[in-house]
């Protein structure tokens, strides 16, 4: 079990060698929510939430029920509904679902996120591009990553600018959803599949 304090909070996690960061609260983590303000109208989304720190730690600062946690990892969404009676934050709302592909809600004010970055960049783009839609105006999304140059573009292309937090040996990526403001990343075209649609039906006449 890990115990986790502060000068504001005290939790406790279980956790195994299924889920990351199984020894102790990863640095990285400890480094974003550092750099987050909680508000008492916050509704939060925990994107891959492990086995729930962020979460469960929001949850000491709003009520529990304006938190979603979600994960794809079964052994990690079992200990997050663990770790929540543990710390006496029931009413979260726990999710399996890759990045955001299973989240319906939306109007989340802060969606938080440690996505792995010894892989490709699949993951963080899923979170940047459908976590982008999933906010209100105003909202912010926080990411944590020992890679720079890939978060800076993509979340400039996305939300139109980031702050960049370097602590720990880690960048702390802040981007709020402006008004009015619609990403300017490239969707596939259809136009080629509209040729050749034209190209077939000339071919039948």
């Amino acid at each position: 079990m890990i115990v986790y304090s502060n000068n504001e909070v005290k939790l406790k996690f279980q956790t195994n060698d299924k889920v990351f960061s199984p020894k102790a609260i990863d640095v990285g983590t400890i480094s974003m929510i550092s750099k987050v303000d909680f508000a008492p109208t916050d509704k939060i989304l925990d994107l891959g939430c492990g086995y729930g720190f962020v979460g469960i730690y929001a949850a000491q600062f709003i009520c529990p029920s304006q938190v979603t946690m979600s994960d794809i990892s079964d052994d990690a969404l079992k200990l997050a509904k663990e770790n929540i009676a543990l710390n006496n934050v029931n009413g979260i709302k726990v999710i399996k679902s890759d990045g955001l592909d299973n989240i319906d809600d939306s109007g989340f004010t802060l969606i938080l996120a440690n996505p792995p970055y010894h892989e490709n960049f699949s993951v963080p783009k899923n979170y940047i591009e459908k976590g982008y839609n999933k906010l209100n105006v105003g909202g912010k999304i926080y990411l944590v990553t020992k890679r720079k140059e890939w978060y800076k573009k993509k979340l400039i292309t996305v939300f139109g600018g980031t702050k960049i937090h370097e602590i720990n040996g880690y960048y702390v990526f802040e981007a709020e959803k402006r008004e009015h403001r619609k990403p300017t990343y490239k969707k596939k075209s259809s136009h080629l599949s509209k040729k050749l649609a034209r190209k077939k039906q000339r071919n039948k006449e």
